[in-house]
């Protein structure tokens, strides 16, 4: 059913462990035939390799060819890891599990391990990006499959585009993420920009001596930070400025305002780390680092000052797109996840997508207890040590996620904090419930009182999980179902592995290899086998262990700004008809109930007497938390929708100029181009320079003096009396002109090249410039919503005039250009084009091209065998 909605170009809702991976399979197989690319779009690199090489055998099995694209610039195609063992066994038809096998997990003896190694894939590593392009199917990251489309329209050759199919057919796993979530960060490429870092330094000292809510106010539920007029007396003092806001100025206001928003929205540990003297972004719904990206517009450079690390300098947009506008380039776009069907207006309004909620396999048993809420953080985080040492106890599984990775460390130098654990031991209503859990599962008494007691002595074991230690978040994850396993993980780090009660056993028999100091990759039939069959025995005990207490415990410790990130949390559990319980512990401190609507859960605990440690437990209380929850979603809907709509206004002037980019480096012939922009020229000053349609009042003068400046020439003006005909005659004239020119150079390929290069170069730098005008004219056009007109039309409008400008800019200048330029040999004309000043991408380096990384080995080869020679 999932592989039918997929294909149909919609998104199946599938509840975590019922085999989205394998789902997409299907799917993806079928349009691929076509041969014109099918784009898998994961959340991360690893689940982009993990997943190709998983149905990598599939594919080989049909043909197909797979490619995977990652973020460090690496490039693989998925190959047999032994094609003579693969094809043997595909002759022979060996099967890895035996006949009438249903997915249950089977002892090892039953398990034809020798065609399962037949059938085992590689990642091999290959030179060019394109490859992975050329393949049927390609995995790869959102951020990407954008910036390789993005590269592509800043590609100064043929030959650098990578992305040569297309957009044909994409399938987005946890589609919800990227197309929701993601869809108010643009990607962004990046040039340097000319402002000089010293004006941060000088913005973070004046706003270091401001008082909050006195020099400047700061909303911290939309984000906007505000100076008063206290505040800028007190900066004009401080600065000897005669006004702040006079024009010459907007660069230190824009800084100061920058760094309070550096000082005030902005925290360490939660928006972003500091690693090895360098800010890093911390992503605010994964909980993941996000290397190479950096917040635009000043921002990054007023929180490096913040923090005292190196200012990098700032950045200029070269090019810039959203998610939204992305996936709309594919002919036909589908996704998967496992929480959708609460964004389901947002996927069909924005993406025309239609949501389907594919049924389980089996009933979901798992258990949603109400929130626990109490008054203060301290009250709240003295809780969940109390639910995990309880639980952990007894041996249960437990998750807890949390917001931040703040809140991660907060948790675990509590686990390991004796003498809070200690405290909580001896109080009274603990007791009780370890008793009452004791007797329910048969333990005896004294039992329990002994290991209570060792745990206290040594602090809880527990993994965690955040942007921190990411790279081995998959095996953390994939054994947080193991017996007695306590994880503690930000939002939704490990999406896309699933915890299995009992554990994984693949995990573990690659644990118990490397033990052996073995490499799992290297081992023989025998030592796998071996080992699969002792990771087996454990993990099918420990998962009937686990079953019986009760399932995973999943503990949420903040509600989201969005109900489909804590339902994907309680989605950890009770996967495939298993067991499980789930249940959030808040706090009315809390980012979410403190900015919509503590005070009235406040009122009635004050009205009830609640004591200090004790929750209010209620499902009128979720159910304000849930209302909190819409009035979030609504309002970053509409946001989303607005960025939508924005960005939809550049999306067509995008269009138009990434087409006479592709124009121009696919080699078609421009000289008919170069005509149109001569002709429009002409019409577009005899229209500007003589408006009246009496002749005897045009002026003339004004018209020469146009040509000659435009030319470089003086230019004879046709003796007519009608309009048309004087802009016919005059473009015959300059366009005689130009093809004079063109012999004067001598060759007409030598022509034709420069046509390429000029424009090439002046339509980049006058897009450029555009955007950055774009970005400053959207700043400022919501003040327009106070003198009763419509910002968005406002936009539109005056985005479209600066569009028509910026053309007829690049029109005549492109020829203004031509006319003047002086090259005596082909050699020179190679010379300007390598010396082309190419856009440097600062949010993501770009792979070297082919004949870079050529050049490269041979220089290594060169380098080896002179130290040979001399050795």
């Amino acid at each position: 059913i999932g592989g039918l909605v997929l294909h149909e170009g919609k998104i199946a809702e599938m509840k975590t462990g019922e085999g989205k991976t394998l789902v997409a399979t299907a799917p993806a197989a079928v349009n691929a035939m076509t041969d014109e690319g099918v784009h898998i779009v994961t959340v991360n690199d690893y689940l982009a390799r993990r997943d190709a090489q998983w149905m990598g055998p599939v594919y080989r099995f049909l043909g197909l060819e797979v490619g995977v694209i990652n973020s460090d610039g690496k490039t693989y195609l998925v190959k047999w890891a032994d094609p003579a063992k693969a094809e043997e066994a595909i002759k022979k038809d060996l099967r890895v599990w035996p006949k009438g096998f249903k997915g249950e997990i089977l002892p090892s003896e039953e398990i034809n391990v020798d065609a399962k190694k037949a059938f085992f894939t590689t990642l091999e590593e290959v030179e060019h990006r394109r490859k992975a392009y050329e393949a049927h199917i390609t995995y790869g990251t959102n951020n990407e499959f954008g910036f390789d489309y993005l590269r592509d329209n800043l590609a100064f050759s043929k030959e650098e585009i990578v992305q040569v199919k297309g957009h044909n057919y994409a399938i987005v796993d946890e589609v919800d993420s990227i197309l929701i979530d993601e869809a108010r960060t643009p990607l962004i490429i990046s040039g340097p920009a000319q402002l000089d870092s010293q004006i941060y330094h000088l913005a973070d000292a004046v706003v270091r001596k401001l008082k909050k809510d006195e020099d400047f106010t700061v909303d911290e539920k939309h984000r906007t930070v505000n100076l008063t007029e206290k505040g800028i007396k007190k900066i004009e003092q401080m600065l000897k400025l005669d006004n702040l806001y006079d024009p010459k100025n907007i660069d230190l206001l824009h800084a100061i305002l920058q760094s309070i928003r550096a000082h005030h929205l902005f925290k360490r540990d939660v928006h972003y780390i500091v690693r090895d003297g360098e800010v890093l972004i911390v992503d605010e719904f994964t909980g993941r680092v996000l290397p190479g990206r950096r917040w635009s517009d000043g921002l990054h450079q007023a929180i490096e000052v913040k923090e005292g690390v190196p200012v990098k300098e700032e950045n200029q947009t070269l090019a810039s797109i959203t998610f939204q506008n992305y996936f709309k380039l594919y002919r036909k776009l589908a996704g998967m996840t496992g929480t959708a069907e609460t964004e389901a207006l947002e996927f069909k309004e924005i993406y025309g997508l239609d949501v389907v909620v594919v049924p389980t396999h089996k009933p979901m048993i798992r258990k949603d207890h109400p929130d626990l809420v109490f008054k203060t953080k301290e009250e709240k985080w003295e809780r969940v040590v109390e639910e995990v040492l309880l639980n952990h106890l007894f041996g249960r599984p437990v998750l807890v996620g949390t917001v931040s990775i703040e809140d991660n460390e907060r948790l675990s130098s509590l686990l390991k904090n004796r003498k809070l654990l200690k405290e909580i031991a001896k109080r009274e209503e603990f007791r009780k419930r370890v008793k009452k859990v004791a007797e329910a599962l048969g333990v005896p008494a004294e039992e329990a009182e002994k290991k209570l007691e060792q745990i206290v002595k040594k602090g809880i074991p527990h993994n965690v999980l955040n942007a921190k230690h990411h790279e081995k978040e998959a095996q953390i994850i994939a054994q947080a179902g193991r017996v007695g396993a306590v994880t503690i993980a930000t939002n939704m780090a490990g999406r896309g592995t699933d915890i299995l009660l009992g554990g994984n056993p693949e995990y573990l028999a690659k644990e118990f290899l490397m033990q052996e100091g073995k490499n799992p990759e290297e081992a023989t039939e025998e030592e796998w086998r071996e080992a699969l069959k002792k990771a087996y025995e454990i993990t099918e005990k420990e998962k009937e262990q686990v079953k019986k207490l009760g399932g995973l415990l999943v503990i949420g410790t903040e509600r989201h700004e969005s109900r489909r990130i804590d339902n994907q949390l309680r989605g950890r559990a009770g996967r495939q008809g298993d067991p499980g319980e789930s249940r959030f512990i808040v706090s009315l401190e809390d980012d979410l109930l403190r900015l919509f609507g503590g005070e009235r859960v406040s009122r009635l605990m004050d009205v009830l007497k609640i004591k200090r440690g004790e929750p209010i437990e209620s499902r009128m209380v979720s159910k304000a938390l849930e209302n909190a929850q819409k009035r979030v979603e609504a309002q970053n809907f509409q946001i989303r929708k607005r960025l939508y709509e924005f960005d939809s206004v550049m999306n067509t002037q995008r269009e138009v100029v990434y087409a006479l980019r592709r124009e121009i480096l696919e080699g078609k012939d421009l000289k008919s181009r170069i005509r149109e922009f001569v002709e429009e020229t002409v019409r577009d000053a005899v229209e500007r320079l003589l408006p009246e349609d009496d002749p005897e009042l045009w002026d003339l003068e004004s018209l020469k003096a146009f040509l000659k400046e435009w030319l470089g020439r003086e230019v004879e003006v046709p003796s007519v009396r009608d309009k048309d005909e004087l802009i016919k005659e005059l473009t015959e004239r300059v366009w005689r002109l130009y093809l004079e020119k063109e012999q004067e150079l001598g060759s007409e390929g030598m022509m034709r090249e420069l046509e390429r290069l000029v424009l090439l170069h002046l339509l980049d730098q006058s897009w450029r410039e555009h955007l950055h005008t774009l970005d400053k004219l959207k700043e400022g056009i919501y003040l327009r919503g106070y003198a009763g007109r419509d910002p968005l039309i406002e936009y539109k409008k005056e985005a479209y005039e600066l569009f028509e400008d910026m053309m007829k800019r690049v029109k005549q200048n492109t020829v203004s250009t031509l006319m003047s330029v002086r090259v005596s040999s082909e050699e020179e004309l190679k010379q300007a084009e390598q010396e082309t000043p190419k856009p440097s991408e600062v949010k993501k380096p770009r792979p070297k091209t082919l004949k870079e990384r050529l050049q490269a080995e041979r220089a290594k080869k060169q380098e080896k065998l002179k130290k040979r020679r001399e050795g």
